[in-house]
């Protein structure tokens, strides 16, 4: 799923589509009867209230030190990432990063990490990239009434509670129950909890838990647990966050000693948006083209419980790329059944089915269901 960068939309203004409030209150999705009242003195909500809350939240600014933890049982593989600062440390571990927000062209996100720091702002038209491991900057200038799409940018957005809840509240539809529990309190704030069920009894998923603000109405906190667990298999949440909005200096980028600047111009912006445009154009068709053909990913089942299959590229067993591929996948445990031999990477929260044959099943789901898919 393609994450919108917060610096392209309104970062605290919750996207979430009508349809979604709709299907809730309409009785699409089986909105549980409970109310939520995260405090005695606080007014008791639904679960569709709170749902009309979080679409219609908005505020002028922020700022906040966020706390992301994961435990996805990646074992040996999430300490490949720990430690770095910056994207790919979000699989495994926890991460923290402060976040400042001032309206929909000032904001700023810090990934901290014990071995370095990536930080993504945006002042006006201005955007930086900045990674202190590597000692580099890229700047470029958003073009006049163009969208800034930035892949990098867009991934860095997925660290906030907003962003984490937008995917959870994306899935509502008649396989989720939704309903509420009692008080939460998050950064020391009074907060309403929405909690959202699977109903296929196949998915690894057990609850995905929002913890929303009384007062702001935006996501504090985000909670995904596995089935019959007790504590979450991956939390984002606010440690700390005040409603005042920031200085403007907090959105200036001053370049550290020794920092090589890249900078980009209008043009070659203007340029690479167009060609972005273009490429994502010849994508679809070419997706569109080999949908029939046996190589390209499908999805089976919906909902929850929905299994990408795809085939491994050919690729040549001396390839650097192929030896890393057979590398990790002979770190998984062998498993065979009526499908085949292959190995199997069970986690907290999904599970992957590499074949021997060169196929791929991966999903929020059992094994047993990767087998049956692979049958």
């Amino acid at each position: 799923m393609d994450i919108v960068s917060v610096f392209s939309r309104p970062a605290l203004r919750w996207l979430v589509p009508s349809a979604a409030a709709v299907v809730v209150i309409g009785g699409g999705a089986v909105a549980g009867t409970l109310v939520a009242s995260a405090d005695s003195s606080l007014p008791e909500r639904s679960a569709a209230q709170l749902l009309v809350d979080v679409q219609s939240a908005k505020v002028d600014g922020l700022s906040g030190t966020v706390v992301e933890s994961a435990d996805l049982g990646l074992g040996a593989f999430a300490n490949l990432t720990q430690g770095k600062g910056d994207l790919s440390s979000l699989l495994g571990g926890s991460n923290t990063a402060r976040v400042w927000y001032a309206g929909e062209t000032k904001a700023r996100v810090a990934l901290l990490g014990t071995q370095g720091e990536t930080d993504v702002i945006r002042n006006g038209s201005d955007v930086y990239l900045w990674k202190s491991t590597e000692k580099t900057a890229a700047h470029f200038k958003i073009p006049a009434g163009a969208d800034a799409k930035h892949r990098e940018l867009g991934a860095a957005s997925t660290l906030t509670p907003q962003q984490a809840a937008d995917e959870a509240l994306a899935a509502i539809n008649p396989t989720t129950a939704v309903s509420t529990t009692g008080a939460a309190k998050v950064a020391g704030r009074d907060a309403y909890e929405l909690v959202l069920s699977p109903k296929d009894a196949g998915s690894l998923i057990g609850q995905v838990r929002l913890a929303i603000d009384a007062e702001k109405h935006i996501p504090l906190r985000v909670d995904v647990y596995a089935k019959n667990a007790t504590k979450p298999a991956v939390r984002v949440a606010f440690q700390q966050i005040s409603f005042a909005v920031p200085d403007d200096q907090q959105f200036v980028f001053k370049a550290p000693a020794g920092t090589k600047v890249q900078e980009s111009t209008a043009g070659e912006v203007k340029k690479g948006l167009a060609d972005h445009q273009k490429a994502a154009a010849e994508k679809q068709e070419r997706a569109k083209a080999d949908a029939s053909k046996s190589g390209a990913p499908k999805m089976i089942g919906t909902g929850w419980t929905t299994i990408v299959s795809a085939k491994l590229p050919k690729t040549d067993a001396a390839d650097s790329q192929a030896k890393q591929l057979s590398g990790l996948t002979g770190m998984l445990p062998e498993v065979s059944g009526a499908w085949g031999k292959g190995h199997l990477f069970a986690g907290t929260l999904f599970s992957v089915l590499v074949t021997d044959d060169g196929r791929v099943f991966a999903g929020a789901v059992t094994p047993e269901k990767l087998y049956q898919a692979a049958a």
